[in-house]
């Protein structure tokens, strides 16, 4: 059959375009349904690995110094199909794992390297990851090799740590145990813009203002990773670019030395490509024919010399030496004055007025050749910046200084999504504590659990108290970098005991009660605060007939202001809660899809959501009181009435204009009770509804409860690495 011809397309007997096809997704018929993907992403049912393989074991099996000298082998093993620039793939490899690491964004935690993103799409196929397809192939038989110990992304941020090692950096360390996924990342936004490279006003309220770039975005443009190398929008102005440099770097979780130690020790190594017709390559690898095989932006001109690669349009090499980690990148730009010039692909870049031929970079080919380096407009934002001018010098009065910076911000760069100390696995794991790695101290475990629990229980402290507390301190856990959570009891330091969210007041009440509990038991206050919520969740089940013990493990230990990045955990600050039916202000996206934004991070899905949700409601957990969505007369007993009363077709539901809802009796016409979106979205979506219904059901009440608490444990423990291992 020729699926391109209209005449046969009625006569074939499977679906056409599978469900690519125009109009063959509900969200295409109903474009303002609410989307649950974000809760389905990485289902068990994608991964080929199956239920009992643990790749955190078995990366403890690897033979990882066999490992690295088969990589520091590859980086001169230079390939017909793809050769190498000046023989050594250095510079490609850390182009590589630089751009997988560096999706990362401090706002929401998500992006980075550690799924192995980059294998698909869209990130395969950025405009910014050109030929990084070629790289990732190069590291086939490497991954074939180590089989099951070594994921793909592992391998790809080892990849480019090996590199610099190969070229003479003394590299800071590497941890293993990465994870792979198996499919694309759908519940990451990446932008709005529907082409590649579009302007970048689309994503800023003021282009000239970098920080009023839209959050969660870091990249300034569409599928490039940082700042585009020509200038804002493609025009040069290296003032402004400092600007975008410094800003998207800050959403990177980097500082201003570490951007520039991470722009200079990057362009160190390697070079840029654009030594060709960027217009003659072939389409990315999503959209090529399967005789390429997953390989895009062929090349037709190439012809299998490494100096006719085109991939950002920009030609040349920083450095004299562009395989050795040296000063050379700051001899060069500050040794030179430069000049806007065009590159055989018609890019804007800088190159000096005036430089000996034996100071120039030699032929990625030819080394009897040399040709001018080049700087890009980030590169000389470096000089002429006032801020980064000054790092710079440092750097070059002290290069030691400066290598050690780099490795750090390279380890930094390369780990940051990998979570806390307590995942790293390897030979090679630094013993250094970092700040930014949120380091806290092990807890006690000795302590009396059952006395502790009788104390609280006597406290005085109310239901709401204790379950919305413990809530509060759990739900900044993110499954995207591992960051917050329970442990730490970080929720007592700034800035978490200042949030809205938390409401200070009652928060620093119950603190004030629970802090003399845990010191005298000997017990950390993270636990107790944990414990807390359990028995208000098991008081609770108690006034709804049920006798149940929530599962408990003490162990979490207590963070002190030392140990915490303030301004790295201000972008944890949730601005709603759709759990504890909270909003801060209005926003352009509803309720629901913040609900259901919060849940993924926590690592949720869309029935622990529900069940969660339906039970925070009924114990009177709300933030500030409220009572909307309390749909019971029961208030504080862990019961289904929240779903009952939902679905109880005796009653109709009436907006108020202000975001509120009133549930109305069918008959009399009296008020029942009030809602919100957040509450109503369980009965109008119809897979919300299905769930609901379940739990609506006169025989599941047990179940609720069971799967409360399941829920419930899981949002408590998302943080205790140390139970997993």
């Amino acid at each position: 059959m020729d699926g391109n011809d209209h005449r046969t397309l009625g006569k074939c007997p499977v679906m056409h375009g599978g469900m690519t096809a125009l109009k063959s997704s509900v969200m295409d018929w109903w474009p303002n349904a609410l989307n649950l993907d974000i809760l389905h992403q990485h289902d068990s049912k994608t991964n080929p690995m199956g239920a009992d393989f643990n790749y955190r074991e078995e990366v403890k099996t690897l033979d990882v110094e066999a490992l690295k000298a088969d990589l520091t082998a590859l980086m001169t093993d230079s390939q017909d199909w793809w050769p190498a620039d000046y023989g050594h793939y250095g510079g490609l490899m850390i182009r590589m794992a630089w751009h997988a690491a560096g999706t990362y964004r401090l706002a929401d935690g998500r992006g980075g390297g550690n799924t192995g993103n980059q294998r698909f799409a869209p990130l395969n196929s950025w405009p910014d990851n050109t030929s990084l397809d070629k790289a990732r192939r190069l590291l086939w038989p490497i991954k074939k090799k180590y089989g099951n110990k070594l994921s793909w992304a592992d391998l790809i941020l080892l990849a480019g740590t090996v590199a610099y090692d190969s070229m003479g950096l003394k590299t800071f360390g590497f941890a293993f145990g990465r994870e792979d996924i198996w499919h694309p990342e759908k519940d990451i936004y990446w932008g709005a813009e529907k082409e590649w490279l579009a302007p970048s006003d689309e994503r800023y309220d003021d282009v000239e203002t970098p920080a009023s770039m839209h959050n969660p975005l870091a990249a300034v443009q569409m599928g490039l990773i940082y700042v585009n190398p020509e200038g804002v929008n493609g025009v040069s102005d290296p003032l402004k670019t400092a600007e975008q440099v410094r800003e998207t770097f800050a959403r990177m979780a980097m500082n201003a030395e570490e951007t520039a130690a991470l722009t200079a020790g990057g362009h160190t190594v390697g070079k840029t490509h654009g030594n060709g017709d960027a217009t003659a390559l072939g389409r990315e690898p999503e959209a090529c024919g399967v005789e390429e095989q997953g390989l895009g932006w062929a090349n037709p001109n190439m012809g299998g010399v490494a100096s006719k690669a085109v991939t950002s349009g920009l030609e040349g090499a920083w450095t004299t030496e562009p395989t050795k980690f040296d000063m050379g990148f700051f001899e060069m730009l500050f040794g030179h004055e430069w000049e806007l010039r065009k590159s055989p692909a018609g890019a804007n870049q800088w190159e000096p007025v005036d430089i000996k031929e034996e100071d120039k970079p030699r032929d990625a080919s030819d080394p009897s050749k040399r040709h001018n380096p080049i700087m890009t407009d980030a590169d000389m934002a470096l000089k002429m910046d006032p801020e980064f001018n000054a790092i710079c010098q440092k750097f070059m009065a002290d290069p030691e200084y400066f290598k050690d910076t780099f490795a750090r911000a390279w380890f930094k760069l390369t780990h940051r999504d990998l979570g806390p100390k307590a995942r790293y696995v390897g030979p090679d794991v630094p013993q250094e504590d970092l700040i930014w790695q949120d380091p806290i101290p092990a807890g006690p475990t000795g302590w009396d659990v059952a006395a502790v629990k009788a104390k609280i229980a006597d406290s005085g402290l109310s239901l709401s108290e204790m379950v919305s507390t413990a809530w509060d301190s759990a739900r900044t856990y993110r499954g995207s970098d591992m960051r917050g959570g329970a442990n730490g009891a970080r929720i007592r330091l700034a800035p978490q005991k200042d949030w809205a969210g938390n409401e200070p007041e009652r928060l620093a009440r119950v603190l004030g009660v629970l802090e003399p509990i845990a010191k005298e038991a000997g017990a950390s206050l993270a636990d107790v605060i944990v414990l807390a919520g359990n028995v208000g969740v098991e008081q609770a089940a108690r006034a709804g007939g049920h006798d149940i013990t929530v599962p408990f493990h003490p162990g979490r230990g207590d963070a002190t202001a030392e140990m915490t990045d303030v301004e790295s955990f201000e972008p944890l600050e949730p601005l709603a809660d759709g759990y504890r039916n909270w909003l801060k202000d209005d926003y352009a996206v509803s309720p629901e899809e913040l609900l259901l934004d919060r849940t993924q991070l926590m690592g949720l899905t869309a029935a622990e959501m529900t069940v969660l949700v339906g039970g925070m409601r009924v114990m009177g957990t709300n933030h500030g009181g409220t009572s909307h969505g309390v749909l019971t007369d029961r208030e504080g007993a862990l019961t289904a009435d929240f779903f009952t009363n939902l679905t109880d077709m005796g009653c109709s539901w009436h907006p108020l204009g202000d975001g509120t809802y009133e549930i109305k009796d069918r008959k009399s016409g009296a008020v029942k009770w009030t809602a919100t979106r957040a509450d109503l979205v369980f009965g109008s979506n119809s897979i919300l509804r299905s769930y609901a219904e379940v739990y609506a059901q006169d025989d599941n009440e047990a179940k609720f409860v069971a799967d409360f608490v399941a829920a419930w444990t899981k949002v408590m423990e998302a943080d205790r690495f140390d139970l997993a291992a």
